[in-house]
């Protein structure tokens, strides 16, 4: 089997923006936007949005599921609408985008709403909360149990309309250069974790870092960092993280099941015919199915691949450590609720949906994988 370099791999994912390059500026055009608010007529008129990101150009599964939803709203426009997808760097640095959807500057972005704290301490909700809800409770949340009325209420504050665009599942625990056997391990260390699962590190004496994807390998080798969580064994084995770290730990207790975000700047997209809106819904929620299908194919793959071909140690963090981490969890988000009225009322609906889908699954998918699944 051919052998992966980490440098090929990063740079592979790069490959075709160059020649893409010289037509950026059409992506641009006045094109875009409506402002009549005319129902769903077919008048002919095209759009061409670009899409701004917070991973790494063409990312596997991730970035290729953008392109794809790309291809897909373009198909059942019947090519009125185009969009022009952007590796966080290529048109504006990974965390600005956010910013720069907001602004206007690009019609969508894509990436994880646990960045945006410090604009919105609520939007931490809608991407991950430590041992909170996985995958499909997330997704239930979302579509059926409030949950998006809710993200789009907080967004419309910054000229955003969001949608959930992908999902990781259960994510590991991350890549450490020392044992982690007991809380005091956690004492001064530099570990690239975002949202409620850093500042949960913080409580346990340790420092978070939040910085994109592309700069973890190298923030990793040089020291910059003594730690990092990514996502899970597919694309950490494509990042490199087993050839520069000793421990692959298990559980991911801070990202259970990790929503990724679509957002669209509002004002384009309510000035959008009514049927291109629908396109846009309907193809972010095909992406966000196929996201989640393939990581979880592709790590079952990759986990092997880790163990077998590169002896990786996968170990787990002690029981005494992930009691300690749910106490600091409580306590972070009893801080946040009380300072920030928002998060109250949302944390209020997950934690509400989030008891009853426990009582519903310790009766089935807990029994399921402790007695059936062996």
């Amino acid at each position: 089997m051919k052998k992966i370099n980490r440098k090929n791999f990063l740079k592979k994912t790069a490959l075709g923006t160059v020649a893409l390059s010289t037509v950026a500026a059409a992506c641009g055009t006045s094109e875009q936007t409506s402002t009549d608010g005319s129902p769903a007529i077919n008048t002919g008129k095209k759009y061409r949005w670009k899409m701004v990101t917070t991973w790494p150009p063409n990312y596997p599964i991730i970035g290729e599921g953008l392109e794809k939803m790309a291809g897909w709203i373009e198909e059942m426009s019947s090519g009125r609408m185009k969009i022009k997808v952007y590796g966080g760097g290529e048109l504006v640095p990974p965390l600005e985008s956010f910013d720069a959807v907001s602004s206007g500057t690009a019609e969508m972005g894509h990436g994880g709403a646990y960045y945006w704290a410090g604009k919105a301490p609520a939007a931490q909700f809608f991407a991950s909360v430590p041992f909170g809800m996985n995958a499909q409770q997330m997704n239930a949340w979302l579509v059926s149990g409030g949950g998006l009325e809710l993200w789009r209420e907080l967004y419309a504050k910054f000229n955003l309309v969001p949608f959930p665009c992908g999902n990781t599942g259960v994510q590991m625990g991350g890549w450490f250069n020392k044992e982690i056997n007991s809380l005091a391990d956690l004492k001064g260390l530099k570990m690239r974790i975002p949202g409620f699962g850093g500042k949960v590190l913080e409580k346990a004496g340790g420092s978070p870092v939040l910085a994109p994807g592309s700069e973890l390998y190298t923030n990793l080798e040089r020291g910059v960092i003594d730690a990092t969580e990514w996502i899970g064994p597919f694309h950490d084995y494509k990042m490199g993280f087993q050839d520069i770290a000793k421990y692959y730990y298990s559980p991911g207790w801070h990202e259970a099941g990790t929503t990724l975000e679509l957002f669209i700047n509002k004002p384009k997209f309510d000035a959008l015919p009514k049927d291109l809106q629908v396109i846009i819904e309907t193809a972010s929620l095909r992406c966000n199915n196929w996201m989640l299908s393939e990581i979880e194919a592709q790590n079952s793959l990759y986990l092997d691949k880790l163990i077998k071909e590169k002896n990786v140690d996968i170990r787990y963090f002690p029981d005494e450590v992930l009691d300690q981490l749910r106490v600091y969890t409580d306590e972070i988000l009893a801080e946040i609720t009380a300072s920030d009225p928002f998060a109250k009322k949302v944390y209020a609906s997950f934690d509400e949906f989030r008891q009853r889908a426990k009582a519903w699954a310790a009766v089935t998918e807990k029994v399921f994988y402790n007695k059936l699944q062996k």
